[in-house]
């Protein structure tokens, strides 16, 4: 639907009709971009928009002056079952998520199975030798604290007012 669609006219008293109803063209195009919005909601949760995709597993990463913090929902896995790296700047989460069922017996499955992986661009220079990780129900943690550089390298700019 679009805006125009949305406001009443000022000097008509017809009721508003949409563009599709008149021209069967118009109608197939938005019908088309409908199923394709709908296509990519659907894969990855964020419609066709400008923002970065959404993978699994979800992410949540928390920046503070001394570290950055990286959680992940990992539901019914174990730390076995997960690999955590650190290359140039980049957390890399991967791992195998194994079905408890056989497949002949499920009819529909909206569940995540088979392996995954995951990378992370981290927003600072953190020191790799001092990240630790931990695993508790189903949320994997990983802190990795800033190296002395990058907390040093926050410049405090003075605003002048004229």
């Amino acid at each position: 639907m679009a805006v125009r669609d949305l406001i009443p006219r000022m000097r008509s008293r017809v009721p508003v009709s949409r563009t599709e109803s008149m021209n069967p063209l118009a109608a197939f195009h938005e019908e088309m971009n409908r199923l394709f919005d709908d296509f990519w909601r659907d894969f990855d949760g964020m419609g066709t928009s400008l923002m970065p995709s959404v993978g699994f597993p979800r992410v949540e990463v928390v920046e503070t002056e001394k570290e950055v913090k990286v959680e992940a929902e990992l539901p019914g896995m174990e730390e076995k079952d997960i690999e955590v790296l650190l290359h140039n700047g980049v957390l890399t989460l991967r791992g195998e998520r194994q079905s408890a069922n056989e497949d002949k017996h499920r009819r529909v499955s909206e569940r995540y199975y088979g392996q995954f992986e995951r990378r992370v661009v981290l927003p600072a220079e953190v020191d790799g030798d001092k990240a630790t990780a931990s695993f508790q129900k189903g949320v994997l943690t990983v802190t990795l604290p800033k190296t002395v550089q990058a907390m040093e390298d926050v410049k405090r700019i003075r605003i002048n007012t004229k």
